[in-house]
């Protein structure tokens, strides 16, 4: 495992008691996401795509679908279509969340999961929302993913929106993507958001093994089953080197990145991946906080409907992205 160094763990909970509701929880992913999962995946293209189908039409119960309008950014090749809460690319001085869905890179936003969740923190903090619906493997491979998703980003600037309230946030296959595109925000000379929020994000396809968390939770994992995840990893990095920092993100040089928010379960088996990264970041001089969760599952902030105590996540990622806006405010007035 690796150690705690020089990062902050101060929204870290060393300790949590899960109450019975969660814990029955867990026990329903293990036993039946998990295999769901693993049986979507190892059915192939054919059955990814009716995969892909069934979630993006799973509504939810609230309603809260409603809330969202789907558009379609920019025309031609560099077109972004996606799910937009509010007017994020209207003037305002609201902040505004950019929000990279996970599902492996293969699977859309689920209604009742991502854009609830993404409703929930915009209520969090008055802001409004850009979730991209970037291109899916196996059908577009990388680098067509990670192109919409900078794109997304190029449109919130393009439309005169302050970096400075821009709040980059994606879990699992979308922390994959959201350290990547920072690296690409960096490579382009554009300006970076106030910070961004990593949830359990998958940090090396270069290769299964890895760090110690893949090998000693790939069984007890409750959400992943890892050796049939390399289907979809393979689809994705298409002929690509895996190694490629857009591609495996800790193999990249972190220095001149934002303020990073890094939550995952201590006991996932990706854990190692969120922290190599608070590792890598910190020492190069980034300002980073590393909330490593007990007993807690794979990107765990996105199931407050099922586990409750996931609620404090959410309010840690709100008094987090808070400090950093107003901080920014703040430094921009003197």
């Amino acid at each position: 495992m690796v150690n705690k160094e020089t990062w902050s763990t101060r929204y870290a909970r060393p300790e949590l008691h899960l109450g019975f509701r969660s814990r029955c929880v867990l026990v329903c992913l293990r036993w039946i996401v998990r295999p769901l999962l693993a049986f979507v995946i190892r059915g192939g293209e054919r059955r990814v795509a009716k995969a892909q189908l069934n979630l993006a039409a799973r509504f939810p119960r609230n309603g809260q679908l409603a809330n969202f309008d789907y558009q379609i950014l920019g025309d031609n090749e560099r077109a972004v279509p996606g799910h937009i809460l509010g007017e994020p690319f209207a003037p305002s001085d609201k902040p505004v969340l950019l929000w990279l869905h996970g599902g492996a890179f293969v699977l859309p936003a689920l209604p009742d999961g991502h854009l609830t969740f993404v409703q929930r923190l915009c209520r969090s903090l008055d802001a409004d929302a850009f979730v991209p619906d970037y291109r899916l493997a196996p059908a577009n491979p990388y680098p067509a993913g990670l192109d919409d998703c900078e794109r997304a980003y190029r449109f919130l600037l393009n439309a005169g929106i302050d970096p400075q309230r821009i709040v980059i946030g994606g879990e699992s296959a979308g922390g994959n993507l959201l350290v990547a595109l920072l690296f690409r925000i960096r490579k382009a000379g554009l300006p970076m958001p106030a910070c961004a929020v990593p949830v359990s994000p998958v940090l090396d396809l270069a290769r299964l093994h890895g760090a110690a968390s893949r090998s000693v939770y790939a069984r007890t994992d409750a959400m992943l089953p890892l050796a049939d995840l390399a289907r979809a990893r393979d689809w994705y990095v298409g002929e690509a080197d895996a190694s490629c920092p857009e591609i495996s993100p800790l193999m990249g040089e972190c220095k001149g990145l934002p303020p990073l928010l890094i939550f995952s379960g201590s006991s996932e088996l990706l854990a190692d991946d969120s922290a190599l990264l608070a590792r890598k970041a910190s020492a190069a001089g980034v300002e980073v906080e590393l909330a490593q969760w007990p007993g807690m599952p794979h990107a765990f902030p996105l199931l407050e409907d099922w586990m409750p105590e996931a609620r404090q996540a959410r309010d840690d990622m709100t008094a987090f992205i808070k400090q950093h806006l107003t901080d920014n405010r703040n430094t921009e007035i003197t």
